[in-house]
This record gives structure tokens, C-alpha cells and sequence, in this order.
């Protein structure tokens, strides 16, 4: 289908982008009152998001996420509701992930120091002169809405980098590495029987692959834990240029030969993902096991009224860049 290359460029803007929201302080007293007949779109555990906060969440997504690669796919003739649907539910989730967590952060008394506080007004400050006059018309948002935006933002942030604080991020080489390598997979005895008698005979690994193989490639990269365990361990005894025996497994079975035993490039990046799902599983545990006992409602009939697709003349794509300039640093991203 057209136009995916949105979907794989969402997964990597960021490891962390969503946070939520707790009860912060709106204003003067006339402002509170101005906004007591503002429609909800969320409720988390008593805390709730309002339509016009909801909103600066959906629209910066419409943007970052309908114009990549240069190409804005909102005006794409092809294009079908899934970048719609998505964005709307991503706005969702990660809203309720924000409350959650804002919730979670108060129950184990997490605030936000005087310092932390003064960043995130100078970044609610900044966000709000970049607002058009159209753009703050049609979002309904005033400075203060936007600090507690952040503020909540920020507090979800400071909870997860204080959950994943003693997470063990040395990662061994060995644990790590990353090999290249050909394969040849066949199904049958029989074929397996004549790959092996080829290969002792002195036959070319790539041309018998070529001739062979009932796998998708012929060349792989590959870490442990991506082969079938027999084959792995294997594999990794292998030095370079030297082939396996044939390997049986549940799948069939599996020659391997070793080009590179270790691709330092891939291994040292593999080293980052490995600590990175030691921190989002450390985080889940917790997150998972209390979110779970939270009640949360969204007001549907609200959010459907809203528009998927970005309004004319509203542009505003900075929430998450604007923050990371004033609060990154001390939030450790």
C-alpha cells in the first residue's frame, strides 16, 4: 500500500513520546471558571484532558506525522484512513499513558524541583509565541494550559528515567555481537544429504546456496536470539570462512557460513537496543501492573467530532522540539 513509509518513521522518532497529565493549577480564578464548561476527552483516575489540550497533542501529530520524506500525505490522492485512524489513537494512547504515569509519579511522590519548573515555563513560553493567531484561535489554548501540558509531560519523563535509573547498561560484546554470514535451508533429508556431501567435496558455499536454498536469503546479519537455538550455537563458533555441518531443527535444515564474525558497526548499535528493552521492560513491569488498576474513560462522541485531518493554515509541529530545547537536558534525553 501507498504511503508507509509513515508508519516505520514513527516507530523511530522517539524511544519516549507521550506523558501525562495531573491536576495542576490553571490560572486566576477567571480563567478556572471560563474553562468549567470545556469539553473532556479523556479521564485517567480523576485526572482528565480537555478538548483544547487534546487538541495541541493531535495537531502537532498531524503534522509530524502527515508530512515525512517531504511529502505531505494528507494531500496524497491515495491516501486512505489509516493515517487518520492512527493518528487519532496514537493522540489517545498517549494521553492515557500520561495520566497514568502522572498518576503512578504521585503515588510515589515524584514532583518537580523549582528548577525543572522554571524550564518548562520558558518552554510553555516559547511554544506559545510560535502559535499563530489562527493557530491559538482554533486550538482555544491559553500559556497556562501549555505549561501544564509540559508540566505533566515533564513529570511522566522524570518517573521513567527514575524507574529505569538502576537498569544494568553495560552490554559484553559477546551478548551483542552481530554476525555475517550465508545460509542454505532445505526441508528434506535428502536434499540436506546432498548439500553436505557438495559442501565436503570442495563445492562453493554461494552457488550451492543459489542452487539450494529454500530461504528467503541467502545472505543474513544476525544476533543471538534470531536463529533457532541449535543452529546459533553453532554459528557463533564458527571463525571466518568456515561453514557448519548441517544443523537439524524443527524447520528443517540449516548450513551456515561465517563471512564476518563479528560486524563491530551492528554490534555496537545492537548494544544500544539491548540496553533500550532492558529500560522498557523495567519501566513495564511497573507501569503495566499499575496502569491496569486505574479507570479510565474516554469520551468518545467528544473525540469523534474532532477532525482527523489537519485544518487549513494550522501548521504547528513544534510541541516535542520546543520542549527538548528548554527540558531535555535536565530530563536526560
Amino acid at each position: 500500500m501507498k504511503n508507509r513509509k509513515w508508519i516505520k518513521a514513527v516507530a523511530a522518532m522517539s524511544l519516549f513520546a507521550v506523558i501525562s497529565c495531573s491536576g495542576c493549577a490553571h490560572g486566576d480564578g477567571s480563567s478556572i471558571v471560563s474553562r468549567i464548561t470545556v469539553k473532556q476527552v479523556l479521564k485517567v483516575d480523576g485526572r482528565s484532558y480537555s478538548l483544547p489540550k487534546a487538541k495541541v497533542y493531535l495537531v502537532n501529530y498531524q503534522n509530524l506525522y502527515g508530512k515525512m520524506y517531504g511529502v505531505d500525505l494528507w494531500k496524497q490522492d491515495a491516501k486512505d484512513d489509516s493515517l487518520e485512524t492512527y493518528v487519532k489513537n496514537l493522540t489517545v494512547a498517549q494521553l492515557t499513558k500520561i495520566l497514568s504515569m502522572d498518576s503512578l509519579a504521585e503515588s510515589r511522590e515524584i514532583k518537580l524541583e523549582e528548577t525543572e519548573l522554571a524550564a518548562v515555563q520558558k518552554a510553555a513560553s516559547a511554544y506559545y509565541k510560535s502559535l499563530t493567531e489562527q493557530e491559538l484561535e482554533y486550538l482555544d489554548v491559553a500559556e497556562e494550559d501549555l505549561r501544564a501540558l509540559y508540566e505533566d509531560y515533564a513529570l511522566a519523563q522524570k518517573l521513567y528515567r527514575m524507574l529505569i535509573s538502576e537498569i544494568d547498561s553495560e552490554v559484553s560484546d559477546d551478548e551483542a555481537r552481530v554476525m555475517d554470514a550465508m545460509q542454505i535451508v532445505v526441508s528434506g533429508r535428502d536434499t540436506a544429504k546432498q548439500v553436505r556431501k557438495e559442501l565436503k567435496n570442495g563445492g562453493d558455499f554461494t552457488s550451492l546456496a543459489n542452487s539450494y536454498n529454500e530461504a528467503g536469503r541467502v545472505k543474513i546479519q544476525f544476533s543471538r536470539g534470531t536463529l533457532p537455538e541449535e543452529v546459533e550455537a553453532a554459528a557463533f563458533a564458527l571463525d571466518n570462512d568456515e561453514c557448519t555441518d548441517w544443523i537439524k531443527t524443527d524447520e528443517g535444515y540449516y548450513f551456515i557460513y561465517c563471512v564476518n564474525k563479528f560486524n563491530e558497526e551492528l554490534t555496537d548499535a545492537h548494544k544500544l537496543e539491548i540496553v533500550q528493552q532492558r529500560e522498557k521492560e523495567a519501566f513495564g513491569d511497573v507501569y503495566d501492573a499499575y496502569s491496569g488498576t486505574l479507570e479510565k474513560k474516554l469520551y468518545k462522541k467528544t473525540w469523534d467530532e474532532v477532525s482527523a485531518e489537519p485544518a487549513d493554515g494550522i501548521g504547528t509541529d513544534s510541541f516535542f522540539s520546543v520542549y527538548q530545547e528548554y527540558c531535555g537536558e535536565l530530563f536526560g534525553n
